[in-house]
């Protein structure tokens, strides 16, 4: 901080005002206060100014009057010692009273978070997914469903309505889709952008199942990845009032195919997993199940969800066209395989899993996949062993209820057994 300034006497034409060096005060500002040196290890607290300058400018010739002006206080020499943080407790162990009323705060405030009133929320959906649809408002709380006229034109191409649409603004809506066919992607991507845009407070797309998702990567140059195509559609669709669209889609083929997804939409990925854990705790042998991978992909894709079970590992070997399954490692012997993966297609891969380990001496052998794409029908290549062990076929055959025409095919046929999304679906409108 500077000196303190010193105002000038106004010039009269009797003594008018000249000023020289020699007039003005050669004074220099103390030195900065220092700690006395009986204190060799103190420090100053701070800075402290300099006195103000001795003298005071009078005008030419008239001597100035030299005065002192107050000093300041006297500085501490020495800061206060800090006072010693206390040391962050250590997490209570498992088990101790500690950490039994830790978990017993957090199941109640859980318990008062359920109490509270969901979102209402529109559901529509398309024609083929109807029955999954009215599960899931069964299933859930405050999930009202809505409909949309699908009609034609004369031409083929689809003519659209939404009834009731005033009806939806500034409410929560999802629409349930299936991208099973081609044929159908365009008239559900129509409505897909169009709800949005009808002043709704949120929108949330489910698609159970992501139909291009095997097509993730580029194996020679000129292959197109229709992967990244639909994403790159999915990912435009309109901002609602309440901001991005968020998309629900299950067990996607690749993991890295969450990063096709733009910034417009918020992907949430779910897993059909947790119906089949809840279904293998319900088997009679439950404690003899062992999971049984048909190539590491699958492994890499499950292994952690279903780190309570003991593991078996197939691979598949290229013998010229043909491609040879073979046990990787763990043991079949004995125990009920159940084998995981996220879809199945012609089935062949399955088929030859379930050979390999009923000749290594399983007992059983099951399968589930998330998505029973089966086309061509190819569903009639899995028999039931009907008892008779792994050689005749599969003791069961877990598929969700994501691709409808498949449900339709299959419902009632053994071994084929439906786990229904309805449950997660609904929980997921709720996020």
């Amino acid at each position: 901080m500077l000196p303190r300034c010193v105002a000038l006497p106004a010039a009269t034409a009797a003594s008018p005002c000249s000023l020289s060096l020699a007039s003005i005060p050669q004074t220099v500002p103390r030195q900065l206060a220092s700690p006395p040196a009986s204190s060799a290890r103190a420090r100053p607290s701070a800075l402290f100014l300099p006195a103000a300058p001795r003298g005071v400018l009078a005008a030419a010739g008239s001597p100035a009057s030299v005065t002192e002006a107050p000093a300041l206080p006297a500085p501490p020499h020495r800061l206060p010692r800090m006072a010693a943080l206390p040391a962050v407790a250590p997490k209570p162990p498992v088990g101790s009273p500690s950490h039994t009323a830790t978990e017993e705060l957090y199941e109640a405030s859980q318990k008062i978070l359920d109490r509270l009133p969901k979102k209402q929320v529109y559901l529509f959906y398309c024609t083929e997914n109807k029955e999954l649809a009215q599960q899931v408002a069964r299933d859930g709380e405050n999930i009202e469903l809505r409909e949309i006229e699908w009609k034609r034109f004369a031409d083929g191409f689809p003519n659209l309505f939404v009834p009731g649409a005033h009806d939806i603004r500034n409410r929560h809506v999802a629409f349930l889709a299936s991208f099973h066919s081609p044929a159908v992607i365009f008239e559900q991507i129509s409505i897909i952008y169009a709800l949005p845009r009808m002043f709704v407070a949120s929108f949330t797309l489910v698609l159970p199942f992501f139909p291009t998702g095997t097509a993730e990567r580029m194996e020679d140059e000129g292959d197109v990845a229709t992967a990244f195509t639909l994403s790159r559609i999915l990912s435009n669709i309109p901002i609602s009032r309440g901001g991005p669209t968020s998309v629900v889609i299950f067990d996607i083929h690749a993991l890295q195919e969450r990063f096709y997804f733009g910034d417009n939409v918020l992907p949430c990925f779910e897993s059909g997993i947790p119906l089949l854990k809840e279904r293998l705790r319900q088997l009679p042998d439950a404690d003899n199940v062992v999971v049984a991978f048909p190539d590491e992909g699958a492994w890499k894709r499950f292994y952690k969800s279903l780190g309570e079970y003991e593991t078996i590992i197939c691979t598949k070997v290229r013998d010229g066209a043909k491609r040879i399954v073979r046990l990787k490692e763990g043991e079949p012997e004995g125990r009920h395989v159940v084998i995981v993966d996220d879809l199945v297609q012609s089935g062949s891969t399955l088929i030859e899993c379930q050979k390999v380990l009923g000749a290594l001496g399983a007992s059983r052998v099951s399968a589930y996949v998330t998505h029973g794409v089966f086309p061509n029908n190819s569903w009639e290549r899995f028999q039931c062993d009907n008892g008779e062990g792994p050689q005749h076929g599969f003791a069961r055959f877990w598929i969700t209820d994501s691709c409808p025409q498949t449900v339709a095919a299959v419902k009632g046929r053994a071994p084929f057994e439906i786990l229904s999304l309805a449950g997660p679906i609904a929980a997921a409108l709720h996020i």
